[in-house]
């Protein structure tokens, strides 16, 4: 299997930023880690080893990036403005600086993305901020409700940012002309803890015409690796 290691220094982020690329044709998915996840992780859990063929074939290519949570979400002592803005800064990185990137390296136009727990909600909301650079995402296990971290903060910016705020009140058709053209999955396991939350998530894009595909698989499922190299093949 075709792999490459990257490392970039990001205007966005002043910082370098890690990522892996698997594959070297087919439709670009980038993958976000979890909470506290690098850009290796999805390697080391075998979730690239579990798509290797149809990344052999050409169908897919990966590019696992790194994320800030640490420096954001996860950042000890910050404020919460600094959190969110850092966050931000990084959807900027993946957006204004590695989309274009992936675009000039492949020449699909399309692209996906996916991730598993906190990686899930990366995916949904720069998904559904940006419906017209971002046309599939995938969740897995999806924890969504990250405001938690932020022990009471709110402003604009985190409201703009959690699709479970945000997605009740938006009526612009450009976004929702948009959402109708694209793909949006969230899958979840029996007794994954964020199973409520992935639930009325869906029924928020049902009740806006949005196509959203939401399953809850048995066979006790919970919120782990074991589980999500099932759905990953399943899905992707």
């Amino acid at each position: 299997m075709h792999r490459e290691y990257h490392v970039d220094q990001s205007e966005a982020l002043g910082r370098s930023m890690e990522h892996l690329v698997f594959g070297q044709d087919g439709l670009p998915v980038i993958v976000f880690p979890t909470s506290r996840g690098r850009f290796y992780e999805f390697e080391d859990q075998a979730m690239v080893g579990a798509l290797e063929t149809k990344i052999n074939r050409g169908q897919i290519q990966l590019w696992c990036v790194d994320s800030v949570n640490h420096e954001s979400w996860f950042a000890e002592g910050a404020e919460g403005s600094w959190c969110v803005a850092r966050h931000l800064q990084y959807e900027h990185y993946i957006l204004d600086e590695l989309v274009p990137y992936i675009h000039r390296r492949n020449r699909n136009k399309m692209l996906a993305v996916m991730g598993c727990s906190f990686g899930g909600f990366h995916s949904m909301s720069m998904a559904l901020r940006h419906p017209d650079k971002i046309n599939a995402a995938l969740s897995m296990g999806g924890a969504f409700d990250v405001a938690r971290f932020l022990h009471g903060y709110y402003c604009d910016d985190l409201y703009f940012t959690l699709p479970m705020d945000f997605l009740p009140n938006l009526h612009d058709p450009w976004y929702l002309d948009r959402y109708r053209h694209n793909t949006y999955i969230l899958a979840t396991g029996h007794h994954d803890q964020y199973w409520n939350d992935n639930e009325r998530l869906a029924e928020m894009m049902r009740n806006k015409g949005v196509p959203v595909r939401f399953d809850v698989w048995g066979d006790n499922t919970g919120h782990d690796w074991p589980w999500w190299r099932r759905m990953v093949q399943t899905y992707v």
